[in-house]
Formats: structure tokens, sequence, C-alpha cells
């Protein structure tokens, strides 16, 4: 069976004729203007046509070449549909959608789950926890569709459905006198240690707290703090005490663990979902919706 001139050649015609320039196509293909200019000679030989018209001020189409263009453009459209779809058939089956999110919004994105699920098609959503680190991370190498991100939000990704946390007590230990208090201000800590990430982007949160406290009272517990819950067994240990959010407060039930409210002004996480804004998918776009549809009705 012929199997016909090779589709390097064919794609090379294709875009001299696009260009209309030799060298213009060449550095397209990464290749010298010798090279495309063997591709296309090539391909005129097996051919047995003239598919340009060259003199030495311009490159035009002949009349075989501008009769030939639309077959070669379906032919490499037909290729390029054929390596996209056995690319599908060979990845592993798995998710539609596979989301990242920090611990604190793990039942917002359960809920998302869920609702994807209820859609008609279902929407299969893998859940991903993770850090702020790993998780802008594993958008920039395409591992996950979106993820759920703390504020201040990285410039190169796209965001939507933003909503807020307010981070109004402090956990401090069971037996401690502050567990005691009916409120704490920020001057009743001067002689206790307040846990703190190493990585604070200016704008956030733990910046503003940081600047509200003062040096001498942080004490780095990791890069992040992510996972609040986690970070509670610090708090057990002596180790500081550690500023949390309203989800965390609710739905944590610790004997050895009292949280306090702090009166330390308007103290909030924001969040939002992010994705890579050139990754638009229609999953993506049903777990934009659907987000947005769970704030709504929370």
């Amino acid at each position: 069976m012929d199997s016909g001139p090779p589709l390097r050649d064919i794609g090379c015609f294709a875009l001299v004729a696009r260009h209309l320039s030799f060298s213009r196509a060449a550095a397209e293909l990464g290749v010298s203007q010798p090279a495309a200019s063997q591709a296309v000679g090539r391909l005129e030989r097996a051919l047995g046509v003239r598919l340009f018209e060259r003199t030495s001020r311009e490159v035009r189409l002949s009349p075989a070449g501008k009769a030939l263009l639309p077959y070669a453009e379906a032919l490499l459209g037909s290729a390029a549909a054929f390596s996209a779809e056995a690319r599908r058939l060979a990845a592993p089956e798995g998710a539609d959608v596979r989301l990242a999110y920090p611990p604190p919004v793990g039942g917002l994105a359960a809920r998302i789950a869920r609702r994807m699920a209820r859609h008609d098609p279902p929407a299969e959503v893998e859940l991903w926890p993770a850090g702020r680190t790993a998780a802008v991370a594993a958008l920039a190498a395409g591992e996950v569709t979106a993820a759920i991100l703390a504020a201040p939000f990285p410039r190169e990704l796209t965001t939507a459905a933003r909503f807020h946390v307010p981070v109004g007590h402090l956990a401090v230990p069971a037996g401690d006198p502050l567990a005691g208090l009916p409120r704490l201000q920020p001057e009743r800590l001067a002689r206790h240690r307040v846990l703190m990430p190493r990585e604070r982007p200016p704008g956030g949160m733990w910046a503003r707290l940081a600047a509200r406290v003062g040096p001498h009272l942080q004490h780095v517990a990791a890069d992040e703090i992510d996972d609040f819950a986690a970070a509670l067994d610090l708090v057990a240990a002596g180790v500081g005490l550690l500023p949390t959010p309203s989800l965390v407060v609710a739905s944590v039930r610790r004997d050895d663990i009292a949280f306090v409210p702090l009166d330390a002004g308007d103290l909030r996480l924001t969040y939002a979902l992010a994705w890579q804004g050139e990754r638009l998918s229609a999953g993506l776009m049903a777990l934009v919706r659907t987000a947005q549809e769970c704030l709504w009705t929370r």
C-alpha cells in the first residue's frame, strides 16, 4: 500500500502557502529555510506537480498548489484529530475534573463533587487535598483542572467564585488561663507565641496578622498552614496559639483545645476557584458554575 508523501512535507507546503514565504514558514517550524525548500521540493517530486511559482521577489501558489491546498489542510486536520483521539484513548480512565483544595474548605469541595455527580450527564470530580504551593504547581503542570486557593492569587491564573472565611478565634490549650476569657485582644498575647506560616504573601491574611502582632510573638510552624485541624496538635502540645477560621471552629471538637473569640479586626481568608486561563474545557466551565451555585445556596 502506498503511504503517500510524509505529513511533515505536506505540513511544510501548507505553512509556506499560508505565509507565501519560505523563511517565515521555516521560522514557524523551527527549521532552516533550505530545509523548508527541500521539503516542498520532495513533495513536488512525489506528486509530479509544481506547487509554487517562485521569483526572486515573491512566492505564489501555482494552479495545482491552489487546487491541492484544501486537501492538504483537511489531511493535516484529520491527522491532528487522529493523534488527539489516540492520546485520549491511551490516557488512563479517571475523573472528568480534578479539583485541588485546602482542607479548611473540604466541605465546599465535597458539595461541588456531589452536585456535579447529579448533573445530566453526571460528571465525576476527583478531590485532591493540597496546600497552596502544591496546588499552584499542579495547575501549572496540568495535573489538576482547577484549585481552590487562598488570596492573594497568582497573576497568571484566572479566578471565579470568590468567598470569604472569617478568622475570628484563637485556638489555645484547654488548660491555659486564656481559655476562660470571653474575648481576646491582641495586647493580651504579649507573653504568648502565635503560630505563623513562613510563607505570607503580601496582602494576605497572614501578612496582615503578622504586622498586627509583631515579630516577637511569631512562631513559624511550617512553610504553609493550610491544614488547620492538623496544626491544632501544636496548640495542644503548647507550642503556640493558632488563629483559626470559623469553618474549623464549627467542625472540630477536641477536649484539649479551646477556641476563644479574637478581637483583631476584620481578619478573614479569601478563597477562589482558580485555573490556567488557556485551559478552558466543558468540564471546567461546569465546575465554575457548580461552585457558584454551591456558594449561592449554602
